[in-house]
């Protein structure tokens, strides 16, 4: 894949198309809230091994993080989306892309909430997503900027580089891409 396909902003106003399936989607057997064979337990391949590391040093640590939900595609979106501001537009969905990465933990039941952010698997989540090339996708009151309310449980894969300064900076992806040109980091 190249490297802006890891740095696109995928949303309402930047859509997938219809037709769009990442190339090398797999699955690398994370404790998954789903069984073997079900789509949603793709990954695009770089993102599925930077989510296995991300597991391994999350269990490493006495937690118990679970993946509830990866890939989507179009067609299920469009099953899926009610017009729930949780749920995005088909075309709108990082799962889509299999970038994207729904997470939670057994004493939630796997319930995909905002308490998950209180949870040891979410603090832990959001100090060391970044280390592995993701972040937390919708923060706490960026709301208007990313158009998707708070979503603790979302993580998206965005390269060590990016993930690393938009954690530093506090700046969500939609940020990062309206940033003026001259001031742009690289990639």
């Amino acid at each position: 894949m190249h490297r802006d396909f890891y740095t696109r902003l995928i949303s309402r106003e930047h859509p997938l198309p219809e037709a769009f399936v990442p190339e090398h989607l797999i699955d690398i057997g994370l404790p998954f809230e789903a069984a073997p064979g079900d789509p949603k337990r793709l990954l695009e391949y770089q993102a599925a091994k930077a989510a296995s590391q991300l597991f391994h040093a999350c269990h490493k640590s006495g937690l118990n993080l679970w993946a509830v939900s990866g890939y989507r595609s179009f067609q299920r979106q469009k099953e899926l989306f009610t017009g729930s501001r949780f749920v995005a537009v088909p075309g709108a969905s990082e799962h889509q892309s299999g970038l994207a990465l729904d997470v939670s933990c057994p004493s939630l039941h796997m319930e995909l909430c905002e308490k998950f952010a209180s949870t040891g698997e979410g603090r832990w989540l959001k100090r060391n997503a970044s280390l592995y090339g993701f972040i937390l996708r919708y923060p706490e009151n960026k709301e208007e900027i990313t158009g998707m309310p708070y979503e603790p449980w979302h993580i998206r894969y965005v390269t060590k580089p990016l993930a690393s300064w938009l954690t530093i900076t506090n700046l969500t992806l939609e940020e990062y891409h309206n940033f003026p040109q001259r001031c742009t980091p690289p990639p």
